[in-house]
């Protein structure tokens, strides 16, 4: 396999830039490299590795960062991009791809490929004098057994945001030659048609998207003309919405900003999760209280502890979850943390905005931009949004003052704000689609469980913050009597196979085994059970779709035989 969803797979292009950074301030034969677009998300990886390696081997873990060269900020709406690559010997490599994977802050591929250019052209040179970032005293979780490491100081950065442009090294602001050929550089590679401006109003633009301040299918000058509606909660503004190069780095970046505001606390995974979430808790920070059931329960057992005196960071849910859409009893939780003192942060991501409106109901909501939101499948963000009326929103926007970076590379920002131009309508197709597809699947005796919030016991919970025009999204799973079905079934459903969700094609996954190989036994404790297909709904034809689907249940209703 040459390439793959981009946290678990490194893109070729970036490896090709990760060797071409070992090979000038490293050992080629025995060194690797990952890079990221900041100081401050490269010493995440830097401490990370630190504290699960002897201290005498620290001085083979290095930071090298890379700046636009001097002569490229003769034109300050000109695109450029600094680089932090963090050095290792190969065999703490799956260390750092932990990192990579857990926390989405790697750089993407398109600013890899253009800074693998740049680097090459001589546009991208070594800061000589790197970036001082500040160390917090926080500790790491060792966490479960399976994730434990010789544990440290931790990774939480403060402070220490890359320059909106690179140092000025020149005694002269007169353009010279060299600066006209980095604007050559810059228009062969992108034409006259990306700037510094544009990616800003294509950021803006996906803010107020976002925010719900624009509910119809509009381009990039109407979204910015566009008068302001109310958006999700009264008074929230695209300026309560942070931008990040993935969803996975909103959630991470989510969880260092609650560190640095409240301090350290263990916090609460509620209900079964997408699993980097679940180990982003586990790794960094205190430590994770994890509920996977999510169930009345469950939250039992959270109001007795908190009764009897423990505290905690915040509690992260999704909604619905993630492979069982099951719906957490949100009103109960957040009552539960006014009460108690906790923030609660909601990943909406495959509910979408659109289908509920959950702000209200927490302090922080977060979602993968690389999902539904894009629909393309050809470029990842990530958002977080503070609600205006929440206890810590105050707070939160110091934190986030203080600690955020906009790391969404210029190029991903317009591919994100083009793909999400007709996000309203593609959204109204995949739902009514999915509830055609999810009731031709109830009906059939093949299949065991269909786990769809319509059909799921937590409906309830899920039609409290459903909205006025709001379905229940486009993504689904079924489980199977035997595993000979399942396998019939996927393999004879004609559609795209792949981990991700809410392209804009029909995409299925045989989700345990994907990302629970290798503690199967422990997801089905949770109800996650092996033969589990998930299937995330696209913009196909209905009636197309559900040939496809009759098929292969035809071909599991044989494998049953």
């Amino acid at each position: 396999m040459k390439c793959g969803y981009p946290r678990f797979f490194v893109h070729p292009v970036i490896q090709e830039l990760a060797r071409e950074v070992v090979k000038l301030h490293g050992n080629a034969e025995t060194e690797a490299a990952s890079l990221f677009p900041s100081p401050k998300t490269a010493s995440v990886c830097q401490s990370f590795i630190l504290s699960r390696i002897p201290s005498q081997e620290s001085p083979r873990i290095r930071i090298v960062n890379f700046v636009p060269a001097p002569h490229t900020e003769s034109r300050p709406q000109t695109i450029r991009s600094p680089l932090s690559c963090v050095i290792y010997p190969t065999e703490y490599a799956s260390m750092a791809k932990q990192v990579w994977q857990h926390s989405g802050n790697g750089i993407s591929s398109r600013r890899g490929e253009f800074c693998l250019s740049a680097l090459r052209d001589g546009f991208l040179v070594e800061d000589k004098e790197p970036a001082q970032v500040e160390q917090s005293p926080q500790k790491f979780s060792k966490g479960p057994r399976r994730y434990q490491g010789r544990g440290s100081a931790n990774g939480i950065v403060r402070g220490g945001s890359i320059p909106a442009s690179a140092p000025d090294w020149s005694t002269e602001n007169t353009e010279t030659q060299d600066s006209r050929e980095y604007v050559q550089f810059i228009e062969e590679r992108f034409g006259r048609n990306l700037s510094v401006l544009l990616a800003d109003q294509a950021k803006r633009a996906v803010r107020r998207r976002i925010a719900g301040v624009l509910t119809a299918n509009v381009d990039l000058s109407e979204a910015l003309d566009e008068a302001s509606g109310e958006g999700r909660v009264a008074g929230l503004t695209d300026s309560d919405v942070f931008l990040f190069p993935s969803g996975m780095s909103s959630i991470f970046n989510t969880h260092q900003i609650l560190l640095a505001t409240r301090g350290p606390l263990k916090s609460i995974c509620f209900g079964f999760p997408y699993i980097d979430t679940l180990k982003t808790l586990e790794k960094w920070g205190p430590g994770c209280l994890f509920y996977g059931h999510g169930s009345s329960e469950d939250l039992d057992d959270l109001e007795s502890r908190l009764q009897g005196g423990e505290r905690f960071l915040a509690l992260f849910t999704e909604f619905p979850g993630n492979p069982l859409l099951k719906s957490p009893d949100l009103k109960r939780i957040y009552a539960l943390s006014q009460k108690y003192d906790f923030a609660v942060v909601v990943d909406e991501t495959v509910g979408n905005f659109l289908n509920i409106n959950v702000l209200p109901y927490a302090d922080i909501v977060v979602s993968s931009l690389t999902k539904v939101f894009s629909g393309d499948s050809n470029v990842m963000g990530g958002s977080a949004v503070i609600n205006p009326h929440g206890r810590y929103y105050q707070e939160l926007r110091t934190t986030f003052s203080r600690e955020y970076e906009d790391n969404l590379w210029a190029e991903d920002a317009v591919f994100l704000e083009r793909n999400s131009r007709d996000f309203v309508s593609r959204i109204e197709k995949i739902n009514n689609t999915t509830e055609d597809i999810t009731a031709l699947l109830k009906e059939s005796p093949v299949v065991k469980d269909v786990y769809y919030p319509k059909y799921n016991t937590s409906r309830v919970f899920y039609e409290d913050f459903r909205t006025p025009n709001g379905g229940y999204g486009g993504l689904f799973s079924i489980t199977f009597h035997s595993d000979a079905e399942a396998i019939a079934f996927f393999d004879h459903l004609e559609v795209l196979k792949g981990p991700s969700l809410g392209t804009n094609f029909t995409l299925s996954s045989p989700y345990t085994l994907l990302a629970h190989y290798n503690e199967l036994d422990w997801a089905a404790s949770f109800g996650v059970e092996s033969n589990l297909v998930r299937i995330s709904v696209g913009l196909e034809d209905v009636s197309n779709l559900r040939d496809q689907v009759q098929r292969a249940l035809a071909a599991a209703a044989e494998a049953k035989d």
